[in-house]
């Protein structure tokens, strides 16, 4: 069968097996889902076969959060294009499966450099991860590149979780808030009709807590595993209220940020000004503030929409106890579940919202969210490497 005439087959099968790749902010490794996916929009039905998340080499961790020349771009693109497609295999031989029964891959790549719209700047976008190696590794058709038709149509091209978020949860019982917590923190407000959703990125999630806790131990740990270092800081309310005057926080929704504005120039910047505080009560009080920034986006731009029945969160930030415990506190007596806690695998969410989206792009359905992404209007997402 020719390759177009394969896609084409896929949209009369009644159920798709589909492969969702994604790395997020932080570029600490490949999040990789494989889905049993049954029609499509509102009519959509998906069920896990199998999850992992691979840690990026040493080597190519370094290489992504390194990038410095056009030359870097261009090496660094095929590097994490051939690990994206050795987790793809990887995770297909761990369900016992060969290529040939994966219908269709659906992969983010790594986001390298994000350029929100402001006053007088245009959004651009780029992520890498090269599609075609992939299609060439797997022998599987991939969609990718999904950001750029949002930016094309005047969006942000951020966040692109919503509409999965809308056809998979909307029944659960609306309103829900679905936050996420990866290198950037961005929320979902669930209701019952698309137009009325919410969503926006609420501001910086793990990225500078990595960046601190690599610096408080001398680059042996990535990041603050459990929340523990930040529970053993001080947490300086100067400070605090320094960082929350940062002006992101006082634009409104539409938006979205990035590893630019709240990464390692963001941190060594907070660094150069912490006068007698150690190392260990910046990340302490860092923690605090990226909490804080999720409960004052809610109190501006999410509780005056609707109220919310409960938060459901994932990402990596899930698993930072110290964070988790500030939210609980900040939000009570609103409940803050783990995701985990709903039968929902927290650190695979977005994996599997790339394979939906790759399902929804195959069907030629529109699955962006312009009231998310500030685009014009409804546009199909990705590019296709048949």
């Amino acid at each position: 069968m020719r390759p177009l005439e394969r896609l084409l087959a896929l949209r009369e099968k009644e159920e798709r097996l589909v492969l969702g790749l994604s790395s997020g902010t932080s570029a600490d490794g490949v999040d990789a889902a494989l889905v049993r996916i049954r029609g499509s929009g509102t009519a959509i039905r998906v069920e896990m076969v199998l999850g992992r998340t691979y840690p990026y080499p040493p080597a190519l961790h370094t290489a992504v959060l390194e990038i410095r020349s056009v030359a870097d771009v261009c090496r660094v693109n095929f590097d994490v294009g051939e690990y994206f497609a050795a987790c793809a295999r990887n995770l297909i031989a761990e369900a016992g499966l060969t290529p040939e029964r994966v219908d269709l891959i659906g992969s983010h790549g790594q986001t390298v450099w994000h350029i929100p719209s402001g006053p007088a700047v245009s959004p651009a976008t780029l992520q890498i991860g090269e599609p075609d190696v992939i299609a060439e590794r797997t022998r599987i058709p991939v969609v990718a590149d999904f950001r750029t038709r949002d930016v094309g149509a005047g969006g942000d091209g951020a966040p692109l979780v919503p509409y999965v978020d809308y056809v998979l949860f909307r029944e659960r019982g609306v309103p829900l808030a679905l936050q996420n917590i990866g290198g950037i923190s961005n929320v979902t407000l669930v209701r019952q009709d698309l137009e009325d959703l919410v969503a926006f990125d609420t501001g910086p999630g793990n990225a500078p807590l990595d960046e601190l806790a690599r610096i408080l131990s001398c680059g042996r740990e990535h990041h603050d595993a459990g929340g523990r270092h930040a529970a053993r800081g001080r947490i300086d309310d100067e400070l605090l209220g320094r960082l929350l005057a940062h002006p992101y926080f006082a634009r409104r929704p539409p938006k979205s940020t990035g590893r630019e504005a709240f990464g390692r120039e963001y941190v060594m910047e907070v660094l150069s000004h912490k006068g007698n505080l150690s190392v260990l009560d910046v990340l302490a009080t860092m923690t605090l503030f990226v909490a804080t920034t999720i409960r004052n986006a809610y109190e501006d731009h999410v509780f005056p929409a609707s109220p919310v029945r409960e938060i459901l969160v994932s990402g990596g930030g899930v698993h930072n106890q110290t964070l988790m415990a500030h939210l609980r506190r900040l939000f009570s007596p609103v409940p803050v579940w783990s995701a985990a806690e709903k039968g929902l695998d927290p650190d695979l969410k977005e994996a599997v919202a790339f394979a939906v989206l790759a399902n929804e792009t195959i069907f030629g359905n529109p699955n962006n969210v312009p009231a998310a992404t500030g685009a014009k209007w409804p546009v199909v997402l990705g590019k296709i490497c048949p």
